[in-house]
């Protein structure tokens, strides 16, 4: 870590979910190909998708059709990527390494710990039941209640969840949805190195604290 941040101030963790506790961008990316393939749409590299990741499944399907599309045709596409991604959101999706023992820590040390995703509630609590159920209480997801990132009131929620000032409360994400988020509800953000984003992407969105990786977060608990 280069800047001096020590995480044993903090009393509430509040992670993001792809990208930052999960590398699930290969799954993404196979059933975005997919929809857009059954629709007679380019598909794109795996890159490209890392790129249209962040604010949602919706946002994603967006970007990764031509700005043109009739509302009909997005929504074909949209509906045939979500019957996709239901069955295969599991394929290839695995906890980063380094992940499972960082959590056990943050337990060990009584340390309270949330999710905090752009996916949609059902998506986000059987991800979290299969591989976080554990260490993680409380995984909230884009619901009619709870707006999407970089709206703040995932993150108010979980402060408020485990009666926890903001000032005590750490969110660690890998985009510049995070940033802004974390912004928005004057929480500190942490940005991870090893999910969809480089540092000179973040630092251009306004990250300021930066982890290159899990076991380097242990160091500073």
């Amino acid at each position: 870590m280069d800047n001096g941040l020590m995480l044993s101030q903090f009393n509430t963790f509040v992670f993001d979910l792809d990208g930052t506790l999960l590398n699930s961008l290969q799954d993404l990316a196979v059933s975005t190909n997919w929809a857009l393939q059954q629709n007679g749409f380019p598909c794109h590299s795996t890159d490209n998708i890392r790129m249209f990741v962040g604010n949602g499944v919706r946002k994603l399907i967006e970007r990764a059709l031509p700005a043109d599309i009739d509302e009909d045709s997005f929504q074909k596409v949209f509906d045939d990527f979500k019957q996709h991604y239901l069955v295969h959101s599991l394929d290839n999706t695995v906890p980063y390494d380094g992940i499972i023992p960082l959590l056990q820590t943050l337990s060990q040390h009584q340390k309270h710990i949330a999710v905090a995703s752009n996916k949609l509630q059902a998506g986000v609590t059987l991800l979290n039941q299969r591989f976080f159920a554990d260490y993680i209480p409380l995984a909230i997801g884009e619901s009619t209640e709870m707006p999407k990132k970089p709206a703040p009131q995932m993150l108010l929620h979980a402060a408020d969840y485990f009666h926890t000032p903001l000032s005590k409360c750490l969110y660690i994400g890998d985009s510049d949805v995070d940033v802004a988020t974390a912004r928005n509800c004057g929480m500190t953000c942490l940005s991870v190195l090893w999910g969809f984003r480089d540092k000179e992407f973040l630092m251009q969105h306004g990250a300021s604290h930066f982890v290159t990786t899990p076991c380097e977060m242990l160091s500073l608990l």
